[in-house]
């Protein structure tokens, strides 16, 4: 089954709003025009509970990813790179996703397709930056940023995965870029190229690790004045703001879920099964356990949880409802079954733990 489109059949970007990946590519979209919920729908994904859809479009679950209707004029019919099957194009690699966008309009000539020598000599610098950025940048980077990610061992220029080893390994990468800058210009010359904004967002991650020793690092004063203009820059706060930078995960249609009280929720944790229907009932009390599809949550929580203080939302799979013997079915939510036509999903059971995906304070 394919994932689902947006309205109207539009592509549609799996996104998360801090992933340096998933920024330079909005900022591409962004920069070829792209309008969200006009020309694009953008999903902002939760990595610790990634939805079907995005795991059905590109199955290594990481963002951005971009699913292109076959009617857009960027997909070509049969297989060709980023493409999973004739139906749709599926781009799941955040260079080639910039490439897409710009390859459709390039205001700003980031891509530097020109015929000229310089363009071509350009063409192979933003390649080679790139290059480095992707490759052993980022490999320091994330062993500086979450040492207790990586294992002693797995970086043979730091077998013992020191992170201020890494750190200074990648500083060592940034005073080469450093060099490349002239204050107030970018990394080719006096307009930015592809080349700044795929590497700004791991530049600013890096910052971020250790604000006071990036700004007091010496000889990096022209890279940290780039990195300061693209922290101001009004191209970044508009992928990092609604619509483009969405707050509010994007909650699938192929999951349930159930609003608990905070406090009925860490019960449930504790006694390793969550056994209540719905606000004040328990599942002894109503016989199965009250759930909603995504699109019913907002007049749900107004109806019963409006005034009832932290809410949580639980996240449930049904495929795992399934293996544990839960049975749902889609019911009128009344007692009364022809009181209306809209139908809830309702948990015969009490619901297991390992069913629940995620629980998170619930955003209306």
């Amino acid at each position: 089954m394919a994932p689902s489109q947006g309205g109207a059949g539009l592509p549609v970007l799996y996104s998360f709003r801090r992933c340096p990946y998933a920024i330079r590519a909005r900022l591409a979209l962004a920069a070829a025009g792209l309008v969200p919920e006009l020309d694009l729908e953008v999903r902002e994904v939760s990595l610790a509970c990634k939805p079907p859809e995005l795991l059905l479009a590109s199955p290594k679950g990481t963002v951005p990813v971009l699913v292109v209707p076959p009617r857009d004029p960027g997909s070509e019919p049969g297989p060709n790179p980023g493409t999973h099957g004739a139906a749709q194009r599926v781009i799941d690699q955040s260079l080639a996703l910039m490439t897409w966008a710009l390859a459709q309009h390039d205001p700003g000539d980031w891509l530097r397709l020109g015929a000229s020598p310089a363009a071509q000599a350009n063409r192979a610098e933003i390649a080679t930056l790139v290059a480095e950025n992707d490759g052993p940048f980022k490999h320091h980077l994330d062993r500086f940023k979450y040492p207790d990610r990586f294992q002693a061992g797995d970086s043979p220029a730091n077998p013992a995965n020191d992170h201020q080893g890494h750190r200074a390994a990648a500083l060592t990468i940034l005073r080469r870029w450093n060099q490349r800058l002239h204050p107030g210009g970018w990394l080719l010359g006096q307009s930015p190229s592809l080349a700044d904004w795929a590497l700004l967002p791991f530049v600013r991650q890096f910052r971020r690790a250790d604000p006071a020793g990036f700004d007091a690092e010496p000889n990096l004063a022209a890279l940290q004045n780039w990195l300061e203009r693209f922290e101001a820059c009004a191209e970044l706060t508009a992928v990092m703001a609604p619509p483009w930078g969405q707050r509010q995960t994007w909650r699938s249609p192929r999951w349930l879920y159930h609003l608990a009280l905070a406090q009925e929720w860490r019960q449930g944790q504790a006694a390793g099964v969550y056994a209540r229907s719905t606000r004040g009932l328990g599942l002894e009390q109503v016989g199965f356990i009250h759930a909603s599809y995504a699109h019913q949550l907002a007049a749900t929580h107004s109806r019963f949880y409006g005034d009832a203080g932290p809410v949580v939302l639980l996240t449930i799979d049904p495929a795992r409802l399934e293996q544990a013997g839960v049975a749902v079915r889609a019911e009128p939510a009344g007692s009364n079954p022809e009181a209306g036509s809209e139908r809830f999903p309702h948990l015969y059971g009490p619901l297991p733990l390992t069913a629940v995906r995620a629980a998170d304070p619930y955003q209306p």
